[in-house]
């Protein structure tokens, strides 16, 4: 008995010793907590904004009543009218450029007195210049790369301060295709500790990645700003995706006084949740500096544990797994949204891709904004991370060649100290047809390039975008320095390149550029032409401006959508391609002459509405049941008309016409769709594909009466009241039994109200003059798109379209929090 009694003493003392570690850790973490760690504020409401020289804004007082009031990002070359007489040309989107000035007051609390404060810009086109309080920061001419200024001396805390900016993109021409103008992607305000880490200052890789386990290596750097020597604690904390802790290292640190430190910790992570394109896990790493326990300074990295590699026979290997890259290649622009970014556009971008099967994106030709990496390591995409469209020799007067000599070490640096942490970034890309390919400067700036990024970063391959595939002639290739070679177009060449570039690793770096409209069927079977006329032949009238989605024509320089892909679907040694482009884009209708002003070269229109060939692509790249038959049914009666089947997961496709089969279609050798040449008749064309004789799709097209009605389809019901949040609606033209009227071009007019409002509108139509901020907009083959962004009112947003002759229809659009 007594030996009992003592048993429970014991227990109930080890219990109490527990419990007391437990409350003591618990007080030592709130201990390790107080104080408020870096401080990042959102900075893109208030600003005003006038065209024109204003060089007065950077004054104390100014006379703001002119000035237009607005958030940021923006971009003021949306809102302009079209014209062949701007100097962009219709290169440039055949909008408006010039000068602009933005002017914010706000305050800082006396609080921050004690702290370092930033403003940090993520990108400006172009030439930004900067006054805090009168006093100058600072010039950045490159409009694609993310930079900051430190305030903290020319500050008033607790009081007033004023922030100037002027934008100049007068100098033009200045780029291939639309860029936007004025402060076009996010702004924000950081308030850091003296003692803090670095700007851009971490650093995470996997240098070992198995499915038992991965190493983490991890790199942070510390700046002391005081003139006194200071004792620190770092703590680094890796945390998986619902916040559970999986890792955490701690030192304590002495920094010397005005100085800065780099400290390296490795973590082991058993059994890792591997990123990948189909899985993209993500997990983080929570950075925090105390000092006596009081935090200082706190920053988030991501981690994506992943091993990739390049093979000079087999191709890309991700994880262990071979993967063919199936790529695109993206602009920065947001259609009828400008180049101001917007994180919901980009997202509805990159689901329509994904959903297309599309794995990697190529950044043409340029740095993307930040958010367009953090989706594309969310959503499991490979990345291709460029820095520059041209070097020292230029393509256009007012290039970058005019700012090369002084910023592009600082522009590449930049680049690669932002980007180097995201998972999804696998190559850097130095350049995109770079001039220097053809003379021997070549050699030396690209051995310099490339050593600029392996000072940063060695941990993935750098590539080029090449033209030239002939050895002797490409001095780019002969520098010896490249990881990986990029070749744009010529995929004839494809098959013979290891014989002219022994031992290299290869990648289709830029494809196809073929010509296309959403809708539009205007070669009739029988009819094939070479079209484009050759570079420099007279255009040859085309009134229209559309070009058959019948995949047979492409730029003069590229190839079809279906020949390349075969090509590259077939070489082991090719790792994959980037076809140009995902989405059509603002700028570059080459090779349509104004009014053109936006590229064909994408699978998608600039309004979002995938054309034809999007599903050839899915049929190709996807796993999922595919059957796509085009074109509308919709001809004149005795009219022979090919009909053409994308389809995967089957043996065969039947088509019927008005219930009587035209027979069956399989695939032969190594095609990529099935077609008839059909006599039309109105009714109904019906597809169905079998598998093992079992039906797997249908499909069926109908021949659609005069246009009756309207039908708005938003991308999703609800919208966050928050003046960001978008929701895309389209705007389907039917006939009165509900069957799309495919070349219905009628105009709608919009109406809306509550907390909503109409921020752009669009039709997909690459020669369309109507402005994208207007309330109204012609259908284009049936079909156009109205965007409603928050106002940040919580009501009910409600929208109505109308249109002469037919019956108008209204949405509701609900609002959360």
């Amino acid at each position: 008995m007594i030996q009992y009694f003592k048993n429970i003493q014991l227990k109930e003392a080890i219990f109490c010793f527990i419990l007391l570690c437990f409350f003591s850790a618990c007080e030592e973490e709130r201990e390790m907590n107080e104080g408020e760690g870096r401080i990042v504020q959102n900075f893109n409401a208030d600003w005003n904004f006038q065209l024109g020289e204003h060089p007065e804004a950077k004054n104390d007082t100014i006379d703001l009543a002119d000035w237009r009031k607005l958030d940021v990002p923006h971009d003021w070359s949306i809102e302009g009218e079209f014209s062949e007489e701007h100097p962009t040309k219709p290169e440039g989107g055949a909008l408006p450029a010039g000068i602009g000035w933005y002017r914010k007051t706000f305050e800082v609390p006396e609080s921050w007195n004690n702290r370092n404060v930033f403003i940090s810009f993520d990108g400006v086109y172009r030439n930004s210049e900067i006054w805090i309080n009168g006093k100058y920061l600072g010039k950045r001419p490159f409009g694609y790369i993310s930079f900051q200024y430190e305030l903290t001396p020319y500050l008033k805390f607790g009081e007033s301060n004023a922030i100037a900016v002027k934008v100049d993109n007068s100098a033009q021409p200045n780029s291939r295709w639309y860029t936007g103008s004025g402060i076009y992607r996010n702004v924000h305000l950081v308030a850091k500790s003296n003692v803090h880490i670095d700007h851009w200052g971490t650093s995470v890789s996997t240098p070992f990645v198995s499915k038992d386990s991965a190493k983490v290596s991890f790199k942070v750097t510390i700046k002391n700003n005081l003139d006194s020597l200071k004792k620190i604690q770092l703590k680094n904390v890796v945390v998986d995706q619902s916040g559970k802790t999986i890792a955490s290292e701690e030192v304590n640190l002495q920094l010397s006084a005005t100085d800065s430190i780099n400290v390296g910790q490795n973590f082991t992570i058993s059994n890792p949740k591997l990123w990948s394109t189909e899985s993209p896990y993500l997990y983080s790493i929570e950075t925090s500096i105390y000092q006596d326990r009081k935090l200082l300074d706190n920053v988030k990295t991501p981690l994506g544990i992943r091993k990739f590699h390049f093979d000079s026979e087999k191709g890309f290997f991700l994880n262990g797994k071979h993967t063919k890259i199936k790529g695109v290649c993206l602009h920065h622009d947001n259609g009828a949204l400008g180049a101001a970014i917007n994180v919901y556009a980009l997202e509805r971008k990159l689901k329509l891709l994904k959903k297309m099967g599309t794995n990697a994106i190529r950044m043409a030709h340029n740095p993307p904004s930040p958010e367009m990496l953090e989706l594309s390591d969310k959503m499991g995409f490979i990345v291709q991370d460029e820095a520059f469209d041209v070097w020292k020799k230029g393509k256009i007067k007012e290039d970058y060649q005019t700012i090369w000599d002084k910023w592009y070490e600082k522009d590449l640096k930049a680049m690669l100290y932002r980007d180097r942490n995201h998972p999804s970034v696998m190559m850097w890309s130095i350049g995109n047809e770079i001039r220097e390919q053809f003379d021997s400067t070549g050699v030396h700036i690209t051995k310099e390039l490339v050593a600029i990024v392996k000072s940063v970063d060695t941990t993935r391959p750098v590539t080029s975008a090449l033209t030239e595939n002939i050895p002797e002639k490409n001095f780019v290739w002969q520098s010896g320095a490249l990881d990986l070679l990029g070749f744009n177009y010529k995929h004839e060449a494809y098959e013979d390149l290891p014989n002219r570039f022994p031992n290299q690793k290869f990648i289709s770096s830029e494809s196809v550029s073929g010509l296309m409209t959403r809708g539009s069927y205007d070669m009739p079977s029988g009819e094939r032409r070479n079209w484009p006329p050759a570079h420099g032949e007279d255009f040859d009238g085309n009134d229209d401006y559309t070009v058959s989605a019948y995949d047979q024509v492409s730029a003069y320089w590229g190839s079809t959508h279906e020949e390349t892909w075969k090509t590259v679907k077939k070489l082991d040694h090719m790792a994959g391609m980037f076809v140009w482009t995902g989405f059509d884009y603002l700028g570059e209708p080459i090779p349509y002459p104004y009014p053109a002003r936006s590229s064909y070269f994408g699978m998608i229109d600039l309004a979002g509405f995938p054309k034809d060939v999007y599903y050839m692509y899915q049929s190709e790249w996807t796993y999922k049941d595919v059957l796509h038959i085009f074109p509308h049914w919709n001809w004149k009666k005795g009219e022979t008309i090919d009909v053409w089947a994308y389809y995967n997961n089957a043996d065969e496709v039947e088509l019927f016409l008005n219930g009587r089969s035209l027979g069956i279609k399989s695939k032969i050798g190594d095609d990529l769709h099935v077609a008839w040449s059909v006599e039309y008749e109105p009714g109904n064309l019906k597809a169905i594909s079998r598998k093992d004789g079992e039906v797997v799709l249908e499909k069926t097209i109908e021949t659609a009466e005069e246009p009756a009605q309207i039908e708005l389809k938003p991308d999703k019901n609800e919208m966050k009241s928050d003046k960001n949040d978008l929701v895309f609606v389209t705007v389907n033209i039917l006939d009165k039994a509900g069957v799309l009227a495919p070349k219905a071009n009628n105009l709608v007019k919009f109406e809306v109200s509550g907390g909503g409002k109409i921020v752009g509108v669009d039709n997909g139509y690459q020669a369309s003059l109507e402005s994208f901020k207007a309330k109204q907009r012609k259908a284009f083959n049936g079909k156009c798109l109205v965007i409603i962004q928050s106002n940040g009112k919580k009501e009910l947003v409600k929208l109505t379209a109308r249109s002469e002759g037919l019956n108008s229809t209204s949405i509701n659009i609900q609002i959360k929090d």
